[in-house]
């Protein structure tokens, strides 16, 4: 009787805490994606009414582009297209081709703007030496990934323009639309919540094994 007595008060005090302190961070970790979830969905909100919306805006050249900005109607004039930048995507009626991108040169000195004057069947660029472009901001091709938004080492995304009507021999590129921005927090809220309950689950029956007669 007494040696089973020891071993039930032999409780591993150490790998407790810790397996509890790795639950507690994965629940919390489960809570800041739907609180994520809540910001994507208002956010999903505002893209559909800019979308909505005829009046254009000044097209906003430095980033970080502020989110009402996205959607929007605008228009640039492209000095001159400094680097084609092609990219696989889709025209507006779902046909896939390349995206022709142009990383346009607006001034003497300063950024350029980033705009898509259509889409191809190959990767060659048009013959197109610049002009007006009026078209919807929508967010650049190059988006930090999420190592780097947790790390706070992103760097702000660029706007670009993709044009109302392409330039010629090109199809017009489809306009992403508020639909397209991902909201997977849900998903990732639940997948954190269920990692948290296993690892106590699968502790708790272990330490009840070791403190069984």
């Amino acid at each position: 009787m007494t040696k089973t007595a020891d071993r039930k008060i032999r409780w591993p005090l150490i790998p407790t805490l810790l397996v509890v302190t790795a639950a507690a961070i994965m629940v919390a970790l489960g809570m800041w994606q739907l609180q994520r979830k809540a910001e994507k969905e208002a956010l999903v909100t505002l893209y559909e009414r800019n979308s909505a919306l005829t009046e254009k805006v000044t097209f906003p050249v430095l980033p970080p582009v502020p989110d009402d900005m996205f959607y929007r109607k605008s228009s640039v004039s492209c000095l001159e297209p400094v680097e084609w930048e092609p990219r696989s995507g889709s025209d507006r009626k779902g046909r896939a081709g390349i995206r022709m991108i142009a990383d346009c040169r607006t001034g003497a000195e300063g950024p350029g703007v980033l705009v898509d004057v259509g889409s191809s069947d190959d990767f060659t660029p048009p013959d197109w030496t610049g002009g007006i472009v009026e078209g919807t901001i929508v967010p650049g091709p190059e988006q930090a990934s999420l190592i780097e938004r947790l790390t706070g080492r992103a760097t702000p995304a660029r706007a670009m323009l993709v044009a109302d009507v392409p330039t010629a021999n090109l199809r017009p590129s489809a306009v992403p639309s508020a639909a397209d921005v991902p909201n997977n927090h849900l998903a990732y809220a639940v997948q954190w919540f269920l990692f948290a309950a296993a690892a106590l689950i699968i502790y708790a029956l272990a330490v009840r094994r070791r403190l069984r007669p």
